[in-house]
């Protein structure tokens, strides 16, 4: 591991720590000074002048993580500070639960009403632990029957990223394409709804997200030519309230006259069609596998859509709306209102649906409610989220491929160099097609008013070919090998300052950072790496604290919680899989570097650093 650290900004923490990290958090405000620098030549803006937080309508937090991304505005921050940097070095492990499987565990615990429920990859089976016992007895298991020929149409792995705690029913997807509703007292499903069509190469990877009396749920199966949806679900029935596509006409869209994008390229009639070539966009991707968040204060849901299919763009000239984008809509009825789109004709799977987290950010000496995007191209975006306009896009990692995002047009200014083209090899495309970041979501501290980013340092030869669809089958079009980027380690992890643009510290790690990280009022910041290292770092320097080698990789989403003996735990899944790591699960051979869709090129030694096995780690530092 290797640090690099940068001058730390002087923030207002007293205002900040107010703020709770819960479910309905949205009035995060960053309220960042003046660097020290800056302090040195001129005396300190009176409190009276600075721009003031809005007020919270977030109640306290309750020490529950019932959602993976902790709330609506998906911070992924815990108000809990009984482990901080000075005792974080007696954490020990509490207790362990295997689960049973041996493919990648990107779950995030899910903590209610002193229960702990775990999901699964394939089969998804669900355990929910009584927290109240020692060693956390199980409560009880429950295993839908599986379509073992789910797992043919998994594109990167059989993993699934947890579930939602509601009104006493826990919520969960599973891959061969249902949303579960499970009774919490007895494990019994309440309602089960059939979404995916598996022979369609349909799939269900994400995790789903509430709202209101909703239950949003995207499909997976870009690489299979699925036409990619998001569709809401109620909550208390299980029947179909909308379904929005991410191609095809406005109607099916649900694109109407309330609909404003911000950039013209946006605006017209059925984009969905015109900007593909005929027909294509029946099979065109734009699935919906990874974050949302919402605002209720604006009633907006904001979802995304990856990329298109198949891989060779040259299939494929136009746009291709509405993928690797983002759409703000209303949640009653799925009406689109805005949307931005990251990466046009997308021709390295960017894809558009890494993590959203909402921010109230004093700009000019205002507060402006923005989202950040840390995406997959390489570039954090800092959107308007009542308009879509852009703020600022600032790279976070190495990046070639793009030369800078015009701020006018919205669209990216690609470099020509970096072109991919039919039969022929293109040479060192920073970032890779796992991107810069792919799903392994970031944390927020409004304590320090940093970004916390886990990301990889990857490139890769790309070579178009001709895809040919079959219903059900891969339809990509590429041969891909990836290789580390430039300084030869593969992952990172960046304290990123949200009002500056830049990183404040960096940890270099030699593998792809493919796990969540997790930020504390205890100040600090959690995260694994995929050779089964659990850290903690100093979330203001990126100081190491504590780490504690686990029995495999971690690619899953660290939480905190307060158990029902007042303590603070944290939690994490160890089982190393994923995309990334899908040359141990799938036992591939380390000798072909296409393998995993290219991923194996970069991870060939792999195998030597760890092995598969799921298993639940639960810390604590020692009773007082």
């Amino acid at each position: 591991m290797r640090l690099k650290t940068s001058q730390p900004i002087s923030i207002r923490c007293a205002e900040l720590a107010r703020l709770s990290g819960t479910r309905a958090l949205l009035g995060i405000a960053v309220l960042l000074s003046l660097s020290s620098a800056t302090f040195a030549q001129s005396p300190a803006p009176a409190a009276a002048d600075l721009p003031k937080p809005p007020a919270s309508a977030a109640p306290p937090d309750d020490g529950q993580w019932t959602m993976p991304a902790k709330n609506d505005a998906a911070t992924r921050y815990s108000a809990l500070n009984q482990i901080n940097g000075d005792n974080a070095k007696n954490l020990r492990v509490e207790f362990t639960f295997s689960t049973g499987t041996t493919h990648g565990e990107e779950a995030a615990p899910i903590v209610a009403d002193n229960t702990m429920y775990i999901v699964t990859p394939w089969p998804n089976w669900v355990y929910a632990l009584d927290l109240t016992k020692p060693g956390a007895p199980m409560k009880w298991k429950y295993e839908p029957p599986p379509i073992a020929a789910s797992q043919g149409v998994a594109c990167c792995d059989t993993v699934n990223r947890g579930g939602v705690f509601w009104q006493n029913k826990f919520y969960f997807n599973t891959l061969d394409g249902r949303t579960i509703a499970l009774d919490v007292n007895t494990g019994k499903p309440v309602w089960i709804t059939q979404l995916g069509d598996i022979s369609k190469g349909e799939s269900i990877t994400m995790a789903p997200f509430l709202v209101k009396d909703k239950v949003l749920v995207g499909v997976s199966g870009g690489e299979f030519g699925v036409r990619g949806w998001t569709t809401a679900l109620d909550a208390n029935t299980g029947k179909i309230v909308w379904k929005a596509f991410h191609t095809g006409p406005d109607k099916d869209v649900l694109i109407g006259p309330d609909f404003h994008p911000f950039y013209t390229q946006d605006r017209g009639k059925d984009l969905g069609v015109s900007t593909w070539p005929p027909e294509a966009w029946k099979i065109g991707g734009g699935s919906n596998w990874g974050w949302m968040a919402y605002d209720p204060d604006l009633n907006l849901l904001y979802e995304e859509a990856a990329n298109p299919g198949p891989w060779n763009a040259e299939q494929r000239p136009g746009d291709n709306l509405w993928t690797d984008g983002i759409f703000a809509r209303d949640p009653d009825t799925g009406a689109a209102k805005w949307y931005y789109q990251y990466n046009p004709h997308d021709e390295h799977d960017y894809d558009g649906i890494n993590e959203i987290i909402l921010l109230d950010v004093p700009i000019d000496g205002k507060i402006r409610k923005v989202l950040m995007h840390p995406d997959r191209n390489g570039y954090l975006y800092m959107l308007d989220r009542t308009t879509g306009e852009i703020v600022s896009a600032h790279p976070y990692g190495y990046v070639n491929s793009i030369k800078t995002i015009d701020k006018k047009t919205g669209r990216p200014v690609v470099n020509p160099d970096k072109n991919t083209k039919l039969g022929t090899i293109v040479h060192d495309i920073c970032p890779t097609a796992s991107g810069a970041k792919d799903w392994e979501p970031s944390s927020f501290s409004p304590r320090t008013g940093y970004l916390y980013i886990p990301h990889e340092n990857l490139c890769m030869d790309w070579e178009n070919v001709q895809a040919n669809y079959i219903a059900g089958t891969p339809y990509v079009g590429a041969n891909v090998v990836m290789k580390p980027g430039p300084g030869g380690f593969r992952g990172e992890v960046s304290a990123w300052n949200v009002e500056t643009g830049k990183p404040v510290w960096q940890i270099r790690e030699d593998l792809p950072a493919w796990s969540g990280t997790l930020a504390t009022a205890g100040d600090l910041v959690f995260y694994g790496t995929m050779d089964g290292w659990f850290k903690a770092v100093d979330a203001k320097t990126g100081a190491l604290k504590w780490q504690f080698k686990t029995g495999s990789g971690i690619i899953g989403q660290p939480i905190a919680y307060r158990g029902p003996d007042g303590r603070e735990y944290i939690a994490i899944l160890s089982g190393v899989g994923g995309w990334s790591g899908a040359i141990v699960p799938g036992a591939l051979d380390p000798r072909d570097p296409t393998g995993a869709l290219g991923f194996v090129g970069a991870m060939a030694d792999l195998k030597l650093k760890t092995a598969a096995g799921g298993t639940l780690y639960v810390f604590a530092l020692p009773p007082s």
